[in-house]
């Protein structure tokens, strides 16, 4: 049965959405602290090094650490939202957040900051799936692309803030990250600033009604036609909405790890494509640029200071792709964007991998000649813009809406996760990568642009326009 909004409903929906948009955003507040807190390192990498004497392998651990800490979060995840309820599990979320900013903001030993840099990471996992389980969940259909988007915008706004932060602290303690302000380091106030939109994050989740879909589960009917009729309005057909969502609760049962076998190769075909979609997502490189680029662009002979300018003027882009993206992708759908988007990253760093091949020299005195610099900053730029208007948003929405109902929240997890476990693995390589051969790295990451195109082309099913009763 099709819940696709009927010609009666339709005018409802568009006076309701308002209300619709303020619920996704609250929930897409905790995309927000998912992009500051994965890219809120990049600007203390320096000051972390310089404070605790350690080099690029230590520091690789640290930025990297708090990524198996999100594999872990992620795994939760769905469990935890099946138990608790989706509000119940984005408030958890925020207390993780806030302790993991101030623990990180005053650390004895590198090894208790990678502690708190794990707690940090806990809570990025669960927001990353609870955060597009729950706007799947309350979006009327017509509009479900955009307010799935809205997670990606708010991690590009929360990736945008951090560097905005991390440059005005920065400047604010004379460009060095380890000068002091108020008796304590730049760094330290980069990564203990957090605090504030976690707590911002749990007040707007308090304000949001429960998703329909588990209080029905839960059997509070009552309660979900009321939030249906806040998210549909209420010339929706309320008992057949409802009738609908239970009909497909009660053909099925509690997820369970099981669920998710079969075909050839262990799991279902679909949970192997969500997979795929998160591993293609992150061996692009595109969280080099987020956690690493003032360490990038310093390699390379840039100082401090406009290492962390040109990081802001990344994130600005990155949110004007996104922008973009959201205007998109339920006019055009899911696999155009991602195809344009792949095409457009291969190009994009196939030039930077040119223009890093004449880096001279190794460490801290590398250089790059301007008119090569210039070139690589270009096609970094764009290279982010292609990103964010195709695979930055187009993932999540689909990960939010491609897998079949009962057992959507763990095959979310089990994705995301593996979307952790992959940004693990490219972040923890980089720095040593990098001192190998730049040129090469980016070579890589290119090739892993260009195999996405096949994958979406054969892989990748259109859920544009299509309920997500529908998915199976």
């Amino acid at each position: 049965m099709s819940s696709s909004p009927s010609p009666a409903a339709a005018p409802a929906a568009q006076e309701h959405l308002g209300h619709v948009v303020f619920i996704s955003a609250a929930a897409a507040m905790g995309g927000f602290l998912f992009g500051y807190d994965s890219a809120v390192i990049n600007g203390a990498v320096t000051g972390i090094q310089e404070h605790f004497g350690v080099g690029n392998g230590e520091t690789a651990f640290v930025v990297a650490i708090a990524l198996l800490g999100s594999a872990a979060g992620a795994v939760i995840a769905g469990r935890l939202a099946d138990h608790l309820g989706r509000v119940r599990t984005m408030l958890l979320a925020a207390v993780l957040f806030a302790i993991s900013g101030v623990g990180s903001m005053f650390p004895p030993t590198i090894e208790v900051l990678g502690f708190w840099r794990v707690v940090g990471g806990i809570a990025i996992g669960i927001a990353s799936v609870i955060a597009p389980t729950y706007i799947a969940e309350v979006a009327p259909t017509a509009y479900r692309g955009r307010l799935a988007s809205f997670q990606q915008l708010a991690i590009v706004l929360g990736i945008t803030v951090s560097q905005l932060a991390n440059w005005a602290l920065n400047q604010a303690a004379g460009g060095e990250s380890t000068n002091h302000l108020g008796g304590v380091q730049a760094w330290q106030w980069m990564l203990g600033v957090e605090a504030v939109p976690a707590l911002v994050y749990g007040l707007m989740a308090l304000a949001i009604p429960e998703s329909p879909r588990y209080l029905i589960a839960d059997g509070r009917d009552a309660q979900a036609r009321e939030v249906l009729s806040e998210v549909e309005g209420p010339d929706v057909d309320l008992d057949a909405r409802i009738a609908e969502i239970r009909a497909v609760l009660d053909t099925s049962h509690k997820p369970r790890a099981k669920d998710l076998l079969g075909g050839r190769f262990g799991l279902l075909p679909i949970v192997w494509v969500g997979i795929g979609a998160s591993v293609f997502q992150q061996f692009v490189g595109i969280n080099v640029i987020f956690y690493y680029s003032s360490f990038l662009w310093q390699s390379v002979g840039i100082d401090e200071s406009n290492s962390l300018l040109i990081s802001l003027s990344t994130s600005i882009i990155n949110v004007i792709g996104t922008v973009v993206a959201m205007a998109l992708v339920d006019r055009i759908g899911r696999k155009p964007l991602a195809l344009a988007g792949s095409a457009g990253m291969a190009v994009a760093l196939g030039v930077a991998a040119w223009a890093f091949s004449f880096r001279q020299g190794t460490g801290d005195t590398a250089t790059l000649d301007d008119a090569y610099a210039t070139v690589a900053l270009v096609a970094a730029h764009v290279f982010v813009f292609c990103f964010a208007f195709s695979w930055g948003v187009v993932v999540w929405v689909l990960l939010g809406e491609m897998f079949p109902n009962h057992i959507r929240a763990l095959a979310l997890s089990v994705a995301a996760s593996a979307q952790w476990i992959a940004n693990w693995a490219i972040t923890v390589s980089f720095p040593n990568l990098s001192d190998w051969n730049l040129s090469a790295t980016y070579a890589i990451y290119a090739g892993f642009a260009l195999l996405s195109i096949p994958f979406v082309a054969f892989c990748i099913r259109e859920t544009k326009g299509r309920a997500l009763e529908e998915m199976g």
